[in-house]
This record gives structure tokens, sequence and C-alpha cells, in this order.
């Protein structure tokens, strides 16, 4: 490989790099204020209203596993997951139980919902990965690249909705980012200093990864780091080579910290569970609604499930426009040589996620989540090119070349301030912002459904039939473990929840019963039902997440009673 010895060294000790696209000298004073003020904006969006939307049926898994957990100690339950998350999440239900109890807790108001509890230790993470996305970029890129990416991170409503939900996802991005950070610090002190100096940052990447896999069993993502090691090793005198020995002690480190913040991966039921979860035993519908169509949606359906452009769509579709545009003009220039050698590691983020998620049969939008730094960061790159450019036109056009880094800023803030419109717009109920591209508000909730709504309606429909139903009453429901869950809740612990998916419970409704339809809970399985209910039967309740229709419920009478007997057979 045609390369200089010193080609690894990151971008942040060259700060020339990108001299033409904006203020380069920053001082500690505005970066550090700058990053403190994402962190606190991006909480503020992630944290408000938490409780307004509804647990999805994966989070109340969560929070049932946390119960068994407090209730059995250490246990398998939702064992195909690791435990980090749930650790985190115990111990926040925990503070939320006993602030619940103190004299100013008990007060309405200031009572701590369990939504809220659960999902706080996500949004915790989501709001400090800003601070995390600055300092890999500003290793590989500069500072300047680095605070306008951190900023498309805190802002954005994709961001910022897949924060606000109790899954691993955000716990997965965090570490690796971490992981990496120690990772590009090694190989600059290695160069600069020693190599000696640069082990306590091999083993700390170790233990970042084994925390990272603690979250959520991905290690393809270490790939990423390991092929952005191995793409330099034929660079002659770098200091910064592991070496066979130090490479299985950084493999042990990781598995020590793993199993250190992963303790039940040593029960045998918790590998029971994940052989259940790898044979796609554990999954509990049979189809995936995309853009008003359903797909199969088994991991190894592979390009017989969701079409492989699915991904792709979500970006055109849910970033802000400015954001796409600066991913669209900064992807080129990734290919150029003069970006530095950090463009390698964005490549091979923005590949081998690729390669892992776009072609299995089964996808759903907050596997974007690890990703979307990577588009950022592009965006940022692109953004910083763009102001660039304007800024030299109109300094030439106008004689002024002192105004270079001023409108190089403007752009920035002006794409940045795009983002925080947008969040505000769509506030709280993140997951369906919709960009104009793709219809805007008219068209939200369209194409992704299942991970938009997320079952976010569902706790207004329980309790909106808990007030009217009768005792005793059938809700028929895709989610009868989460209804029931919201059914206690309401006080109506006799209400009788059922799967809609089953012909035999959907037959045994008489009146007075109900039905929910939740958008994003269309299956094969209830399909032609649902769609001769819309058809023949007035729901008694439309729901709506502000205004984007979410449920719809029907109260069981004769004329219902009738479709679904004249249906049943094509329940399955």
């Amino acid at each position: 490989m045609a390369a200089r010895a010193d080609a690894i060294v990151t971008a942040a000790m060259r700060p020339d790099l990108f001299s033409g696209l904006g203020v380069i000298s920053l001082s500690r004073t505005i970066v550090f204020a700058t990053l403190a003020f994402l962190v606190l904006a991006g909480f503020a969006f992630r944290s408000n209203n938490l409780s307004v939307e509804g647990l999805s049926e994966d989070e109340l898994n969560k929070l049932n596993a946390v119960a068994d957990y407090r209730q059995n100690g250490l246990t398998s339950a939702n064992g195909e997951h690791p435990l980090l998350m749930k650790a985190l999440q115990t111990a926040s239900l925990y503070v939320a139980e006993k602030w619940n109890n103190t004299s100013v807790g008990s007060n309405p108001g200031w009572t701590i919902a369990p939504e809220t509890a659960l999902r706080l230790p996500s949004t915790i993470f989501g709001a400090a990965t800003s601070i995390l996305i600055f300092i890999l970029v500003a290793e590989l890129f500069g500072a300047e690249v680095g605070l306008i990416a951190a900023a498309l991170w805190t802002f954005d409503p994709s961001a910022i909705g897949f924060n606000r939900i109790a899954k691993e996802d955000t716990f997965l991005l965090f570490f690796f980012l971490l992981a990496n950070i120690f990772w590009l610090r090694s190989q600059r002190v290695a160069e600069s200093e020693s190599p000696k100096k640069a082990q306590r940052y091999y083993w700390a990447t170790a233990a970042a990864f084994g925390a990272m896999l603690a979250s959520k069993y991905l290690p393809q993502l270490i790939a990423i780091t390991i092929s952005y090691y191995w793409l330099f090793q034929n660079i002659p005198q770098t200091q910064w080579r592991l070496g066979k020995t130090r490479m299985l002690k950084f493999f042990f480190v990781m598995g020590i910290v793993f199993v250190a913040v992963n303790p039940t991966i040593l029960l045998p039921a918790t590998w029971r569970q994940m052989g259940q979860f790898a044979g796609q035993k554990l999954v509990g519908h049979d189809g995936y609604e995309f853009m008003g169509q359903l797909y199969t949606h088994r991991m190894t359906d592979w390009l017989n499930g969701i079409p492989w452009y699915f991904y792709h769509l979500f970006v055109l579709v849910k970033l802000p426009v400015l954001t796409l545009a600066g991913f669209l003009i900064g992807l080129p220039l990734l290919f150029r040589r003069k970006l530095g050698d950090g463009r390698y590691f964005i490549l091979l983020w923005l590949f081998i996620w690729m390669m892992t998620f776009s072609f299995a049969g089964g996808k759903f939008t907050r596997y974007m989540t690890v990703v979307l730094p990577a588009i950022f960061i592009t965006s940022a790159i692109g953004i910083q090119a763009t102001g660039r450019w304007i800024s030299e036109k109109l300094a030439a056009v106008l004689s002024q070349p002192g105004i270079k880094p001023y409108i190089g800023t403007g752009v920035a803030l002006v794409v940045i301030a795009f983002s925080v419109l947008a969040s505000a717009q769509i506030s709280p109920h993140f997951r369906l912002y919709t960009n104009v591209l793709g219809g805007g508000a008219e068209k939200a909730g369209y194409y992704f459904p299942h991970d938009e709504f997320y079952d976010a309606g569902l706790k207004d429909a329980v309790y909106e039939i808990a007030k009217h139903s009768g005792t005793g009453a059938r809700v028929a429901s895709e989610t009868p473990g989460l209804a029931a869950y919201y059914a206690g809740r309401a006080g109506r612990a006799d209400l009788v929840n059922v799967s809609l998916s089953n012909p035999t419970s959907v037959n045994q409704l008489r009146e007075g019963d109900y039905i929910i339809d939740a958008r994003g809970r269309r299956y094969f399985s209830n399909d032609k039902l649902v769609t001769a209910l819309k058809s023949s039967v007035t729901p008694v309740a439309r729901l709506s997440l502000e205004s984007i229709p979410s449920v719809e419920i029907y109260r069981v009478d004769e004329r219902l009673l009738a479709v679904v007997s004249g249906r049943l057979s094509v329940v399955r």
C-alpha cells in the first residue's frame, strides 16, 4: 500500500486539514461549552414526556425481566438479550420507586411513571453519545466536523426517537464509539509518545468492546475496527501494532469484561433462550408491513423477506432534507485522498453495517441507530465542504476574505436549525417524522408503521376500553400481554385479553367484547379479518398520536360477529 508511515496519525494532530472549511481556531472553552449545551439539549428532547407513549411489547419484556431479577435474583428472563441494559433499567426503576415513596415524589405531577424509569437510561446514554461522536470525529477529521456531527446526532428526530425506547441499540452504539475512541487514541499515543503508554488504551478498547457485547450480541461491529487496523499493516515502521501476544490479551480482557457485566451468560437456561432466538422460535408474528405491503420477517428469508432497500429508503425519507443533502455531498468526498485516512474508517463502518443488515430478511428501523453517526459524520463533511465553497464564492464577489469562517459556520447552523425545527414540530412522537421527500406529515406511519408507532397508542386504547367495557369482557389485539398489563394499570384485571391472530379466540368473541386494530400490527394472520372490519364496521373510537391516526377500537355487535364468522376461514 502506497502510504506514508504517519498516515494513520489522526486528523486531530493536523488542524490544517480542514482549514478552508470554517473557523478552525476553537478554544477548549468554546468546545466544552458547546458539548455541554448539546448534551443538555439532547437530554431535554429525549426525556420530554417519556411516558406519553405506552410501552411496546418488546419494552414490556424488559420490564418483566427486571421484575424477575428483583424477585428472584439473576435469572434467564429475556435471556436472548444481554444483561447490561436491563441492569441499568433495574437500578432506574428501583430509584424511581424510592422517589415515588417520598413526600415529594408521591405528589401528583412529580411521580415517575414506569415508562419513564424504564426508558431513562437510554435517554441518558443517547444524549451522552454526542460527546463520543465529537471525540471520535475530532480524532479523524478535526474539531469543526466533530461539532457538526455531534449536533446532527443531538437534534435528529430519528436519533432522538431511537433513544426514547428501552432497547439495546443505544447502548450498543455508545460502547462501540467508546471502544473506537480508545483504539484511535492508542494509535496516536503509540506514534507520538511510546508503544508502552499506548497499552492502557488497548485494554480500555477491549473493555469497551466487552461492554458493547454485553449490550447486544452483535460481534460483527468489531470487524469494523479490526478491518481498519489491518488495512494499514503494510505501512513500515509503525509503533501501534499489537502483535500476537497482545492480541490474545486483548480478546481475553474483552471476554472478562463481557462476563463481568453480563453474568447471566453463565446460566444454562440463558443459552437455551439464545438457541431458541437464533432458531427464530421466539418470533411472535408472521410478517412486517413496509410501504403498505406485507413481507415475511425471518432473518433467514434473506432477499425473499423485507426488500434490501429498506434502510436506503429510511435514509431518504427520515433524515431532514438538509442533513440528507449534506450526506449526498459528503459521500463522494470519502473517496478523495485529501480527506485523510480517517475516511477508511467511515467507509468500513458504512459497508460492514450495510452487509450485515441490508440483505437479511428481517429488519427493524432501530437497527439504524448504530450507523446513524456514520451518516451524520459524512453529512458533516459535506456540510463543511459546502460551506467552504459558498464562502469562497461570496468572499471573492464581495472582496471580503475575512467573512469566510462566518459563512461556513452559518451554513452549518442553518442545517442544524432544520433538524431542531423538525424535532420540535414532531415532538414527542419523534419516530413518526417524515421529511418532505417522503410526503411529510401526511405520510407519517406509512413507510415503517411497526417501528414508527411501536405500540405507542395501545395504552390509551386499553384505558378507553376500561372505561366502557363490562365485567369480564374480552379484548382481542395483537399484543394481549401488553393489553393485560395496561388493563391491570387501569384497575381492570377482569378483562380477558386474547390474540387477534388466534382463530379460536376470535370465534369466542361475543357482543360487548372489543377488538383493537393498532397500526403497525398488521400481519398475514390478521390481514383479511381486519380489512373486512374496516370496510364493513364503524369503529367506536379512533385514537391518534397528535394528528396521526394510530388505533381503531371496535365494539363487538351483531354486525361485527357476522363479519367475523364470514371471514374466519381466512384467519390463520
